[in-house]
């Protein structure tokens, strides 16, 4: 099964020197817990996510509409391509305990993202005689994989041997 048959197409983006507040409308507007920062050319050159602006809102004790998006993001950018294998992509999950990843075109323009929860709305019981694609084992593994509490060292261990 391919990402792009999982993702969601053209998704809600911010840039940089846009506001955790418009950001936080986005995610309130759309229902969802990333928004992708992306330069005036739609190149993916980061992500905010909600807790980004909770723990902003927390430390930097200012209105989120006088902080830029540019002061909290990661600019490590987690990817896969619409055409990757989702078990591709549920392996950059798992190494980088990501639960989401922008989905990029090669010319590094944003065309989706890709959920753990579109993954496991997707996902199959293995039937007698009958692999399926995506089974619940694929999910389960991913997601024990995100709820381990790894130290930066071990962090940057798994990000070396990928």
């Amino acid at each position: 099964m391919k990402v792009k048959e999982l993702m969601t197409a053209n998704p809600q983006a911010c840039t940089s020197i846009d506001s955790l507040a418009k950001a936080a409308t986005i995610m309130w507007e759309v229902d969802c817990g990333i928004v992708p920062v992306i330069t005036e050319g739609g190149k993916v050159v980061g992500l905010v996510t909600d807790r980004d602006i909770c723990m902003a809102a927390n430390f930097a004790n200012r209105n989120l509409a006088n902080i830029a998006v540019e002061d909290v993001i990661s600019n490590e950018v987690f990817a896969c391509r619409p055409d990757d294998d989702v078990r591709t992509a549920l392996k950059t999950m798992q190494e980088n305990q990501v639960y989401r990843l922008p989905v990029i075109g090669g010319d590094g323009t944003l065309e989706g993202l890709l959920s753990i929860n579109d993954v496991v709305l997707k996902a199959e019981e293995l039937a007698e005689k009958k692999v399926p694609e995506l089974s619940y084992s694929d999910v389960v593994k991913t997601y024990r994989s995100l709820c381990e509490h790894r130290s930066p060292m071990e962090k940057a261990e798994a990000a070396s041997a990928s």
